[in-house]
């Protein structure tokens, strides 16, 4: 087991490498000027000239592309200086000439416009994402799986090719089409009935400045991020389902006697879960990655809100800092899924 991890978390590192060198290079071709960005457009050519020098953006590319990476390094090469021990934070630190190797959390840079961490802003909207996340998946699960397994129990009837013209819409109708249908049907011309809002976060500001929950504000953008998923969980747990009722350990159930319901929820039931275990596991991923169109839509405060305002204003740390975040999820979110699989499917070994 431990080999397997330590073998899964070398690739996912090789992974985030490739996709923190890729999206570098990336919004490094985009137009814009950074100095300009960080002093707000408001200075002159000397002081352009020392932005420039002093956050490296006057050196080659590929030499730009080391210094971040040795900015995102636990363990890097850094100037021997108060302000950098200051910056970076250092856990530990060993003197090596004029330079210092220090061991740190990655640090994520400064924005641009607003001279914040990186990473505080990364983390002050991540929760908004991750409740997110999860509303709309267990929404797309509870129902994919209820829905999957009524329809399996009497296949090819009225209820079974309702499900499957559901789910083809559900899978092929755009988030953000769905967003703004909700958002102004049960937002706006029927809110006064739901008591819902067409915009809104889980957290929000009352009229005296506090920080006030609205769980509410959840329903309607985590059933736009969680219809798509439900269609296809319904559509595998129905097939999975049926396949596993062929079986021959089904057959041999059946003729013991045994009730309709210990056939489906003791037996068939924990054998038809792995693609959709699999399937869960793709689309938390992806919600966690941001679900970005949903939450502009919505103005829900997340990391994808964040970044697309990043993106609009080419705030090139905060793209970078989601983008290496959301890679790091992605890896170990696939790492779980893996031991979950083999737990629920003994004949599956991590070797």
């Amino acid at each position: 087991m431990l080999k397997f991890i330590l073998r899964r978390l070398f690739y996912g590192a090789l992974v985030v490498f490739g996709v923190t060198v890729v999206v570098f290079f990336i919004f490094h071709a985009l137009p814009g000027d950074p100095a300009k960005m960080i002093t707000h457009g408001r200075a002159d050519q000397e002081t352009l000239n020392f932005v420039n020098h002093y956050y490296g953006l006057d050196k080659p590319l590929p030499h730009q592309l080391l210094m971040y990476l040795n900015d995102l390094s636990v363990v890097s090469v850094h100037a021997n200086t108060p302000e950098n021990a200051q910056e970076y934070g250092y856990m530990l630190s060993i003197p090596v000439g004029e330079s210092v190797l220090a061991l740190k959390m990655p640090y994520f840079r400064r924005s641009f416009l607003t001279n914040r961490r990186v990473g505080e802003v990364i983390m002050e909207n991540l929760d908004g994402t991750f409740w997110l996340a999860m509303g709309a998946m267990g929404f797309a699960a509870f129902w994919g799986i209820l829905f999957g397994i009524l329809a399996s129990l009497k296949p090819n009837s009225f209820w079974d090719h309702f499900l499957i013209s559901a789910s083809v819409f559900g899978i092929s109708a755009p988030s953000f089409v769905i967003g703004i249908t909700l958002a102004m049907i049960f937002g706006y011309h029927l809110s006064d009935y739901t008591g819902l809002e067409m915009t809104g976060s889980l957290w929000e500001l009352n009229d005296y400045g506090e920080r006030v929950f609205r769980p509410k504000n959840l329903i309607l953008p985590a059933i736009t991020l969680g219809l798509k998923p439900l269609a296809i969980i319904a559509q595998l747990m129905r097939n999975s389902m049926l396949e596993v009722f062929g079986q021959d350990f089904i057959r041999t159930a059946k003729a013991k006697g045994l009730s309709s319901y210990k056939i489906v929820f003791k037996h068939a039931l924990k054998n038809a879960l792995n693609p959709v275990v699999t399937a869960v596991s793709s689309w938390l991923a992806i919600m966690l990655a941001g679900a970005f169109f949903v939450e502009y839509i919505f103005s829900w405060k997340g990391l994808g809100y964040t970044t697309i305002n990043a993106v609009n204003k080419l705030d090139f740390p905060i793209i970078m800092g989601a983008t290496v975040i959301v890679a790091i999820m992605f890896v170990l979110i696939n790492i779980v899924v893996d031991i979950v699989y083999a737990w629920l499917d003994p004949r599956v070994r991590l070797h």
